[in-house]
């Protein structure tokens, strides 16, 4: 039997990686493994669909095929992430397993395209010496903080309305150390992360304040910043709060760190979600987890907006409903109330900016007083409109100070 043949046939009893064989670039190699007896047009077809798919990713199929292999959800990586030791039968099958897919990373163009009676110009690719059965088990033994499947390539996702994650390829790259002022509530934040991480028990947090204030940006910032001590950020809107219950069975036996991202939550009167909501935060027997916080930003207190028109009504226990819907926010663990900046810290926020936007503060008094009236120009000072005004800085130059 050639190379070819017996690699393909391996390849074909792939039990604990079988996922693997459903991925285009690999499923290309399979149909190049295959194509000894077909007629050269097809060869060529065959060697060159693999390359042109392979090219897509980069030009070294060993790396794309451990790559491939360290993201692949498997039974051996959900052992692996509660903890547990494989049994022996699995063991054997994971050692043979990463035996063939090294075999199958190594095959050169020069191989390939001797087997098939083509030129090695015909089969476009590398390959690169990697020990595929060493790295592996290194990240099995580091799944809790590196995770597995599309937990491993991202750390943050926004939740589809049929309950699915869709991984976010480029997220807003901010970073705790951009951020100038509220040294103390993103403290609070912090610490309560660290908690969650730690494996220590860890508050759901509301960050409440006025628009423009950092909140989202915060929690953003703190997904960056531990993303490689294993946390994952998950973002959803209002109307999904009922696929929660849903989601924390996903994640449960997940090693990972989680936080439920909620931005800009209010509720109004009558809102299915409120419910749902009230009932997660309560900590119904589905939503429990140690490894799961929710943080919700808010520009309301109470998170539901009132009428006076709601202090009205046939309502023989008004009181007692009104201090239901007023108290939701109390069921938060933490509330860290951001507000709008005094002159000194947005003007603190604006030279720290400029540093950063790498602009000479030669003449500060000329920039902050610009940056005073561009305030009063968007309703108020905030650390949003001192990035507004920076940004606008940098891109006009000196032009801006006449508009």
């Amino acid at each position: 039997m050639s190379l070819l043949s017996n690699l393909g046939n391996r390849l074909e009893s792939l039990v604990i990686f079988r996922g693997l064989l459903r991925d285009p670039v690999i499923r290309a190699c399979r149909r190049m493994l295959c194509a000894e007896s077909l007629p050269q047009r097809e060869k060529l077809s065959a060697c060159g669909e693999f390359s042109s798919l392979l090219l897509e990713h980069g030009v070294d199929f060993s790396a794309y095929l451990l790559e491939q292999m360290l993201s692949d959800e498997n039974p051996v990586t959900r052992l692996a992430g509660q903890g547990k030791a494989l049994p022996p039968l699995l063991e054997d099958a994971l050692t043979r397993e990463l035996g063939i897919l090294w075999q199958l990373g190594q095959l050169s163009p020069r191989q390939a395209g001797g087997a098939l009676g083509l030129e090695e110009s015909a089969c476009v690719w590398q390959c690169s010496a990697m020990d595929y059965a060493g790295i592996y088990r290194r990240r099995l033994a580091e799944i809790g903080t590196r995770g597995c499947g599309v937990f491993a390539r991202y750390h943050e996702f926004l939740l589809s309305d049929a309950g699915e994650l869709l991984p976010i390829a480029n997220p807003d790259p901010v970073r705790l150390e951009q951020l100038t002022g509220y040294e103390r509530e993103r403290r609070l934040a912090i610490t309560n992360t660290e908690a969650l991480l730690a494996g220590r028990p860890a508050s759901n947090l509301l960050l409440y304040g006025d628009s423009g204030t950092g909140k989202s940006t915060t929690v953003k910032a703190i997904a960056n910043e531990y993303a490689a001590r294993g946390l994952r950020l998950i973002e959803l809107k209002k109307h999904q709060l009922h696929l929660i219950p849903q989601l924390l069975q996903r994640l449960a036996d997940n090693p990972l760190k989680f936080i439920l991202f909620i931005d800009d939550l209010s509720f109004t009167k009558n809102d299915e979600n409120f419910s749902s909501l009230k009932a997660i935060l309560e900590g119904s027997v589905s939503a429990k987890s140690d490894h799961i916080a929710i943080y919700a930003t808010s520009n309301r207190r109470h998170l539901v907006r009132e009428d006076f028109s709601d202090r009205e009504g046939s309502d023989i226990h008004l009181a007692d409903t009104l201090q239901e819907t007023l108290s939701l926010s109390d069921r938060f663990g933490l509330t860290i109330t951001f507000t709008r900046p005094d002159q000194n810290l947005y003007f603190d926020i604006v030279r720290d900016l400029c540093r950063q936007y790498q602009i000479p503060l030669t003449d500060e008094k000329s920039i902050l007083t610009r940056a005073a009236a561009f305030a009063l120009g968007r309703g108020g000072r905030s650390p949003r409109v001192a990035r507004q005004f920076v940004e606008n800085l940098a891109a006009q130059g000196d032009s801006f100070g006449r508009l």
